[in-house]
């Protein structure tokens, strides 16, 4: 199984899906990435989270493997979890407002709402989510956009969250 983790990390399969666990590093066109740790807390610097919800707080480290400069935006890493009937299934970091309007990070460990990685660099921090309070078990997905607007790979990073 070409998705499977360990020493050789993620990389996509032949339907384009790659599936890994907190501590593998995934390689997609652009980026490898890895999911270090994730846990879930009422309160995340300041930032408390909605009524019925919680503070996903995921460190991740990005580095770019492309040939150019590579620009980020924080909903290049979505998190999601089981849906039920009352709640959504997904959610984007808090630095973007439901209106689609950038947000000030809450922690200097905060991954902006966009940056630009140089060819090389790496970059280590967190990203923040308001999820549902029941929930535990989540995964972040990346899905690979190119220039022509089209799509190419999908890859989940699947973790259950200890609470802080």
């Amino acid at each position: 199984d070409s998705s499977s983790g360990g020493d050789n990390g993620v990389y996509a399969d032949e339907d384009g899906y790659g599936e890994g666990r907190i501590g593998d590093v995934v390689h997609s066109t652009f980026m490898d990435f890895s999911v270090n740790s994730a846990y879930t807390t009422a309160d995340y610097n300041g930032h408390t989270a909605p009524e019925g919800m919680q503070v996903l707080v995921v460190e991740m480290t990005v580095t770019n493997t492309f040939k150019e400069s590579l620009p980020m935006w924080d909903d290049d890493f979505q998190a999601q979890w089981t849906a039920s009937e009352e709640t959504e299934e997904f959610a984007w970091p808090i630095t973007e407002a439901e209106d689609g309007s950038d947000l000030d990070t809450v922690s200097d460990e905060q991954l902006p709402a966009t940056y630009e990685l140089a060819v090389k660099e790496s970059r280590t921090g967190t990203l923040v989510y308001d999820v549902p309070a029941d929930e535990k078990d989540f995964s972040i997905s990346h899905l690979e956009f190119f220039d022509d607007g089209s799509e190419g790979d999908t890859f989940f990073v699947f973790f259950t969250a200890e609470a802080k």
